[in-house]
């Protein structure tokens, strides 16, 4: 991580650096970046930069602080996770409760990361403006976001934030091939993690493996015909994805291929080059790949309105099965 912020981030480093060598740390800071970008991963090493027993001046990420807080063992760290759900008052609460005490470490700072803060409830948004507008000595806070229109101005306003910038897709799935990451998960993984050794950790996720087994056979029957393409998603896809992370990253993936057939067709630059055998017929055979896209991209944002997950297969099958009534 710290060749990651010095090579890919250098603003964010120099900023922080600065800070930590003239005792001017703020009391909160906000990492917003596009999805994909590593913000957890930043926060969490921004974090161990403050208790380091061999900083240089950011963490060496090998001491017995920095391991603890990469573990979750540090006493005086606590770590809310929104993408994990959406983040409750309660959370809060518990969190305002232990660091209204004594730090119990030596190092007499606690420190706190909530990532995602466009997750949280209402209730749990105001109880942390609380918080931040009355923060405690030596209370270090670090908020990140995906969606900074979604945060309230007055989080941002008592923040100092911190804007990670997205590295450009091909090199980061160069990076990754070179890491020895076969090509064909560093194209698809690299829509999800905007850094190759993110990559490199997901690489043999269940839910990522079974998703691209999935969309490759969904890819397969697009390229055939629309009873197959319909067959493999009420048989094998809706059967298969349950929750709506998993339904998520693979409503993802096939727009990623869509677009990829789109730009093959126009003889654009595309993403999933290892993937020809399958886009090509298939760029010649949807002609409303784009509004396939669009319908798609509206299935997905209607997934957090608590829409039943069979009715978003049997959409998407009808979409699919028009596309082709219409060739």
């Amino acid at each position: 991580m710290r060749e990651y912020l010095l090579e890919k981030q250098p603003i964010i480093a120099s900023t922080f650096i600065n800070a930590i060598s003239k005792d001017r740390l703020s009391h909160a800071y906000l990492l917003k970046g596009e999805p994909g970008s590593p913000l957890k991963e930043i926060a969490i090493y921004l974090a161990q930069s403050l208790v380091c027993d061999d900083p240089q001046p950011l963490a060496c990420e090998n001491c017995w602080n920095c391991l603890r807080i990469a573990d979750g063992n540090y006493a005086d760290f606590t770590l809310i996770d929104g993408a994990q759900s959406a983040i409750k008052k309660e959370a809060i609460q518990i969190l305002e409760h232990n660091f209204d005490k004594t730090s119990i470490e030596v190092k007499g700072k606690l420190i706190y990361v909530i990532h995602l803060v466009e997750n949280m409830t209402d209730e749990a948004v105001n109880s942390l403006l609380k918080f931040l507008e009355e923060p405690g000595k030596d209370v270090y806070a670090f908020l990140t976001t995906e969606n900074d229109a979604r945060v309230l101005p007055t989080i941002i306003s008592r923040t100092q934030v911190l804007n990670v910038r997205l590295q450009p897709r091909k090199d980061v799935i160069n990076e990754a091939i070179s890491q020895g990451i076969p090509q064909e998960d560093a194209e698809l993984l690299s829509y999800f993690y905007n850094d190759a050794n993110l990559i490199q950790k997901h690489l043999l996720d269940e839910q990522y493996l079974d998703t691209k087994t999935l969309l490759i056979a969904l890819l397969e029957a697009l390229a055939s015909d629309a009873n197959k393409a319909v067959f493999v998603i009420q048989n094998q896809v809706s059967p298969s994805l349950k929750s709506k992370e998993s339904v998520r990253m693979f409503l993802d993936l096939l727009n990623d291929a869509l677009l990829s057939a789109i730009n093959l067709a126009t003889n654009n630059p595309y993403v999933l080059a290892s993937y020809d055998k399958i886009l090509t017929p298939l760029a010649t055979r949807l002609s409303r790949a784009e509004k396939l896209v669009i319908e798609i991209m509206k299935l997905r944002s209607e997934i957090d309105l608590n829409l039943n997950l069979s009715l978003v297969f049997d959409h998407l099958a009808y979409l699919f099965f028009k596309e082709f009534e219409s060739l």
